[in-house]
Parts: C-alpha cells; structure tokens; sequence
C-alpha cells in the first residue's frame, strides 16, 4: 500500500504541471494505448509555438515514466508542515459542531509575512482507513514534493492532506462511504476557508466569490476512496477547482462498489459539464491507476466511457495514464 500511494503520488505530481498547460490532439485510443500495451512510457513533451513560450502535450492514454533516480531521498530546499485544526460540522450526525484537523505543506522558502506571494493550491485525500496527514508521513513522497519544487518540475505549491473522517467517524467500509458523501460540504463550509484564510493563496479573500475566482489555482486529488472523493469534488466543486487527479478509483455519485453504474455516472458528468460550460471555462482530469492493481476495472472501465465520448473528454480536459509494473529480467 505504502509503495502504491508512492507511487501513484508521484506519477499525479511528477505531470501536474503538464496537465495545467495540456493543449494537445488525442493520441491513440484506450484500447490500443492502456489495456493492450502499445507503449512503453508516455509522458510530457515540450515544444516550441511561434510565440517561443513553451507548452507540454499531453496524450490522452499510456503509461507513466519511472520517478526519477533520487526523487524520494532528502532534498536540499524542504518544505514545511503545519498541523491545521478547523472548526466543522459532524454532517452524518445532526450537524453538531466538531474540530476537525488537516495537515498543510508549505514549500521552502514560504514565509508568512510575505502576503505578495501567492501559492497554487492541492488537496489530497487518503484512501479507506486513512487519516489527516497520511501523505507527509512516509518520508519519501514528503521528500518526492520537496524535490519536485526544488527541481523546477512543478512550482512552489501548497498541499493539503486532509480527511473525511472525523472523531465521531466509524472506518466500517459502509460508514466510511457515508462520510466521504459528505465531505464536499466540509470541504466548501469549513476546509477551503480555513486553509484559504491562514495561507497565502491565489483566493484574495475567504467569500465565496473569491474562492470561485480562484479556481484556476486549485486542484484536488486522491488515492482509492479518496479518488472516489475525488469524483465527487469534480461533480460538486468545480466552480471552486480547476484540476482533479483521481487516483485508482472512479466515480460513485450513482452505485457503490460492485455497482459502478458506469454509463449512468459519465451521462452525470457530461450534462454537468454541459449546464456549467466547463469545457468554456476549464477543467482537467489526470485519471490514473496501476495495471496491476486489484481494483482497476472501475477506473478502466470509467476511461473507456468517457474517452469514447471525445466530443466531450478530449486531450484538453481528460488524460488517462496507468503505473505498469516492471517485471524483473532473468
């Protein structure tokens, strides 16, 4: 599990940036590309438009690249991180008032009393089980986030590990799908605002204006029901979010495990990106999940659906990579 989260965190981070700038044509298909191995390794590749900026196109389907030799060893420049605790509501149990905690990365170099500089902002949420925190505790994904910045493969950004859970929560599968229902409104009540109002952020204030204006700063991932969270954000949060890294697991907004009801939760996401304009406004999907990972039919399945429906997820708003294994050579 440690070396999936690893891994799965690193491959999310290691294109986040790509992801944000992706301006490219489809590149095969899911068939061709993540179910039958058609290719090695896929990643990012710069180049040139007339203006000399840079871009980084992104094909749809593939494999992810190995993380670089080093990347999870101690970084020179290490990021900071700070216990939040937040006042929330206890949504599954009449609304009583609870404290809740979250845990906040701030890169090297981050200063409080610097309010002219503004940081992109990630939510990460844990899988079934976890707890706030779980990111930063296994010292090489904390050392893969400090190396990352230092390295220039993504900029100076806040990341915020996160739970649905709380004390009151019961981690019984059943229950734990109940909470994570609901998270989105901790999310939008209590979470954003309270990270948003003690960081330097993108969001000028912690109103709900500011916070919408904001999104284009924001991405929101997560690792098995936290990817399942992380569908949901996208469904109920996209005005406040912009990218979503959904991390072996898909979307549950109709059926649960084993009644993935597929077709029926893309025809939700389609209409939703229909009645809100996102294609007009923005939005990016980094869907991914390992090939050898026990689950990973929910999350194929999710990519085929909606990759057969370009005229909605195409290479602008939509990419799907896999994590293969390496077997050993004897």
């Amino acid at each position: 599990m440690k070396r999936k989260l690893l891994i799965c965190t690193a491959l999310s981070f290691l294109l986040l940036c790509g992801c944000q700038t992706a301006d490219a044509d489809a590149v095969g298909t899911l068939s061709e590309l993540s179910l039958s191995g058609g290719a090695e390794s896929v990643t990012g590749e710069l180049s040139e438009r007339s203006d000399d900026s840079m871009k980084i196109e992104i094909p749809q389907t593939g494999y992810t690249a190995a993380v670089p030799v080093g990347y999870t060893e101690a970084a020179d420049e290490q990021g900071t991180v700070t216990k939040l605790e937040y006042e929330s509501e206890d949504y599954l149990r009449g609304g009583s008032e609870i404290t809740k905690t979250a845990y906040v990365y701030t890169p090297y170099g981050y200063d409080d009393n610097d309010t002219e500089t503004k940081y992109d902002i990630l939510y990460l949420m844990h899988g079934w089980g976890g707890h706030a925190g779980e990111y930063f505790e296994f010292t090489g994904t904390k050392n893969m986030f400090d190396n990352l910045i230092e390295n220039g493969d993504i900029p100076p950004v806040i990341i915020v590990s996160a739970s649905f859970y709380n004390d009151n929560s019961s981690t019984d599968f059943g229950r734990s799908i109940d909470e994570f229902h609901e998270f989105h409104r901790d999310f939008e009540e209590h979470l954003m605002p309270a990270v948003e109002g003690r960081f330097h952020t993108y969001a000028a204030s912690t109103s709900e204006e500011d916070l919408k204006a904001s999104r284009e700063h924001s991405a929101f991932g997560g690792f098995s029901l936290g990817s399942v969270t992380t569908w949901l954000e996208f469904c109920y949060d996209s005005v406040y979010i912009r990218y979503f890294l959904p991390m072996s697991g898909s979307c549950w907004y109709y059926g649960t495990y084993g009644d993935f009801q597929t077709e029926k939760n893309v025809d939700f996401i389609e209409q939703l990106v229909k009645d809100n304009d996102l294609d007009e406004k923005g939005y990016f999907i980094f869907h991914t999940t390992g090939t050898q990972d026990a689950v990973k039919s929910q999350s194929l399945m999710q990519a085929e659906e909606m990759l057969s429906r370009n005229d909605y997820f195409h290479a602008r708003t939509l990419c799907f990579l896999s994590k293969r294994r390496r077997l050993p050579r004897f």
